[in-house]
């Protein structure tokens, strides 16, 4: 599936995290259906104009069976209740097999929803990262985009004083779980001739317990 196709997406529950993705697929192009069992909820999400509306509790099979799961392309269950959450994404399945779903948990540690599920978001994990960048300011090491797991993406200023500065990547020996993505003018994709030039910025993913590690590699 090409990922700029139009979507049809069912996303059950209206609330802060739920409503939000709701307009951004919209705003995407995408097929948006909401079920939502809060009536003024259900009025609000109405108000938007992004979505088909269904009133009602999607943790019940015969709710969710009206949004037609078997025509949807991914459920999203983004209640802040993580047991209704489940029981939606579970319920999806029984009832279209090849659906994907999307399991928004309300707690840090998502592994033991994994294999439940096709995918599992912490939302609040995002909303800190978004607040760490907002709260160091003018830092130089600064996350671009916050990814469901503990793989970020960051973009990072080389220091005069670094240990890569004035290397290639070739010559330095980057923690296993990075990858420098561009060169400094963001133009190419790094290489091993890729140099690390002292105030120049370059784009790393790396997991969650390498940052401080690639923090200290491009600051000093």
């Amino acid at each position: 599936m090409s990922a700029r196709e139009d979507l049809r997406v069912v996303v059950v529950g209206s609330g802060r995290v739920g409503l939000e993705s709701a307009r951004s697929l919209a705003e995407r192009g995408h097929d948006v259906v909401i079920v939502e069992r809060n009536p003024e909820r259900v009025a609000a999400a109405a108000d938007e104009y992004v979505a088909t509306i269904i009133e009602g509790d999607a943790a019940r099979p015969s709710v969710l069976a009206q949004a037609a799961p078997g025509r949807a392309d991914v459920v999203a269950a983004l209640t802040n209740t993580l047991g209704t959450n489940l029981a939606v994404c579970l319920a999806a399945k029984r009832l279209a097999p090849e659906v994907r779903t999307v399991l928004r948990t309300t707690e840090p540690d998502t592994a033991e929803f994994e294999p439940f599920v096709d995918h599992v978001v912490y939302p609040e994990r995002a909303g800190a990262r978004r607040a760490v960048n907002e709260i160091e300011g003018g830092e130089v090491v600064r996350t671009i985009e916050a990814l469901a797991g503990e793989l970020e993406v960051i973009e990072v200023t080389v220091a005069e004083s670094a240990p890569v500065a004035g290397r290639t990547l070739r010559e330095v020996s980057l923690p296993r779980g990075s990858l420098v993505i561009s060169g400094a003018e963001g133009e190419h994709v790094a290489g091993a001739d890729t140099a690390l030039t002292p105030g120049a910025t370059y784009l790393v993913a790396a997991e969650g317990d390498v940052i401080d590690e690639i923090r200290r590699l491009f600051r000093g």
